[in-house]
């Protein structure tokens, strides 16, 4: 009988992320096929040594392989387009450290980037194997192009250019020069939760953002940005409206039919309209 094989990407991480070591099967509803499984190794910290600990986090495709041609084929298109790789497992592993951050109810744990991950391969094995951690076979993804890049000097303008303008906005704030608005770690956060599919967190984040961002740029007095704002607060009743579907459904019977979730589109076309405002902003600060 052929064996089964499975395909993998693996991310390690130089600290210990949270997640309890072990096996995990992640559905999309409860008693539905597993769309992915897993496997989570830990070394804990040695403070004693000096170690900090680390953590490898193993996303398996459950459908299985059965001949490893097929499997060498993944891997090879895995290689040929490693973001697009690393950027699907990295999705399933923010998926699991948020909902580590609900359970141990620990407001610390923050979803991860690839530029964290010390390492990110992809491979393949038999199912008993990947359990373990273990594999047949396994290739290096780059992780750091972007990196090797900015070390090379080969920077785009517009690279320069944001980077330039960070460093100054960090000593204005860092001097007292400038202070931050509320609004703005109100729109990251929304954007993670946007970014991370959870559009019912998104719109009642965004709803709150947006009036707060009104109010704050509106006391500024700055003339530059007066037809901007009339936009954000005419986006704002489609919004507000998103959100409060959410709260509807949120006291809704939960025998009732399922109601439909907030518009992602809606709210990704307000929230890059209120994240522009906030660029043009510090663009004449």
């Amino acid at each position: 009988m052929a064996a089964r094989l499975f395909v993998f990407v693996q991310l390690e991480f130089p600290w210990v992320l949270g997640p309890v070591a072990g096996r995990y099967l992640m559905r999309a509803r409860a008693g539905g096929e597993p769309e992915h499984v897993v496997v989570i190794q830990g070394e804990p910290a040695h403070k004693e040594q000096g170690q900090a600990g680390e953590t490898r986090i193993m996303v398996i495709d459950p459908v299985s392989l059965s001949a490893e041609h097929q499997a060498q084929a993944w891997l090879e298109d895995a290689l040929k387009d490693a973001p697009r790789a690393v950027g699907d497992a990295l999705e399933v592993v923010n998926r699991v450290v948020y909902l580590h951050r609900l359970a141990a109810a620990d407001p610390d744990v923050h979803e991860l980037t690839a530029a964290q991950a010390s390492v990110a391969r992809a491979g393949w094995g038999e199912g008993e194997q990947l359990a373990e951690g273990r594999w047949s076979e396994a290739r290096e993804l780059p992780l750091r192009a972007r990196a090797r890049r900015r070390f090379l000097g080969r920077r785009s303008r517009r690279e320069r250019n944001e980077e330039l303008t960070h460093v100054e906005r960090m000593a204005a704030l860092l001097g007292a020069r400038q202070q931050p608005l509320v609004c703005e770690d109100l729109v990251l956060r929304v954007r993670l939760d946007l970014d991370a599919g959870r559009s019912a967190q998104a719109a009642l984040g965004l709803h709150q953002a947006l009036a707060v961002a009104v109010a704050e740029l509106r006391a500024e007095g700055r003339q530059d940005l007066l037809l901007r704002l009339d936009e954000l607060e005419q986006l704002s009743d489609g919004v507000e409206r998103e959100a409060q579907g959410v709260l509807e459904a949120a006291a809704a019977d939960p025998h009732e039919e399922q109601r439909r979730g907030p518009d992602a589109e809606l709210l990704a076309h307000a929230l890059g309209r209120l994240e522009a405002v906030l660029r043009a902003r510090q663009q004449r600060v």
